[in-house]
């Protein structure tokens, strides 16, 4: 096996010697991960089939991790203020009027907008005596339609924290480890107080003010806050740890 493998090499050392530069068709006989086995048709085709078999077996995300993160710290300040304004808007009109309202007003609005560009482009091109078409064209042919392997990647993936959420609540209700259902509780507890104050969507929308400012403000003031959440953390696990020791049970079961 060492034999071909020499003969198929000393082409290239041969030319690379003389100072002749190899070329192959098309211009990638010097690429990476170039298939120098196979012709540039069956090449090209071969490396494209590998590369769709690949990337389909992963669910396609809408947004990305870094793009979520460059969204909330303001990194595009138009981008950010749009999705920030846009979805603002959209909880305060649900906060005056019902959800059917506000549905149908958006859908109104945006039927408003594209009609009125169809019925402009097709009074233009009459006037201008042009054939342009559609003017939704190039979106009418965009294929949204989604895959059956992509829908179970995106139902397996939820499966995964569902089934996670699952466990969790059953420890907590079943009360696995006292002090977090006591934790539980307590949370419950202080949220009948929001709840007598605040509704779903007043929530909502403090929630997104909170997403859109406090990441900022951490970054600006990052020392400063870490130094004080460090020393509430302090406090908070001494407060745990006598509940703890004073609790029946828990201590014999952190010395086992």
């Amino acid at each position: 096996m060492a034999e071909p493998s020499a003969a198929t090499q000393s082409p290239s050392i041969s030319s690379s010697s003389s100072g002749a530069e190899p070329s192959a068709p098309g211009g990638g006989g010097g690429s990476p991960g170039a298939c120098p086995a196979l012709g540039a048709k069956s090449c090209g085709s071969s490396c494209a089939d590998s590369f769709v078999s690949s990337s389909s077996s992963q669910p396609v995300s809408l947004f990305s991790t870094s793009q979520v993160h460059d969204l909330i710290f303001w990194r595009d300040a138009k981008k950010t203020g749009f999705v920030f304004g846009t979805t603002l808007i959209m909880l305060l009109s649900l906060a005056a009027f019902s959800v059917i309202s506000v549905v149908s007003y958006l859908i109104l609005a945006l039927l408003s907008v594209t009609i009125s560009f169809r019925v402009y482009k097709s009074v233009i091109q009459a006037v201008q005596k042009s054939e342009e078409g559609h003017p939704f064209k190039a979106y009418l042919d965009v294929d949204i339609t989604l895959s059956s392997e992509a829908f179970h990647n995106y139902v397996n993936a939820a499966m995964v924290h569902i089934n996670r959420a699952l466990k969790l609540i059953i420890r907590l209700f079943l009360v696995e480890d006292l002090v977090d259902s006591l934790k539980l509780a307590v949370f419950m507890w202080l949220m009948t107080y929001v709840g007598a104050v605040f509704n779903g969507i007043t929530l909502l929308i403090l929630a997104e003010l909170l997403i859109f400012s406090v990441p900022i403000v951490y970054e600006k003031y990052k020392t400063q806050i870490d130094h004080y959440v460090g020393i509430a953390r302090d406090q908070t696990k001494s407060i745990v740890e006598k509940i703890q020791a004073k609790l029946p049970g828990i201590a014999k079961k952190k010395a086992e």
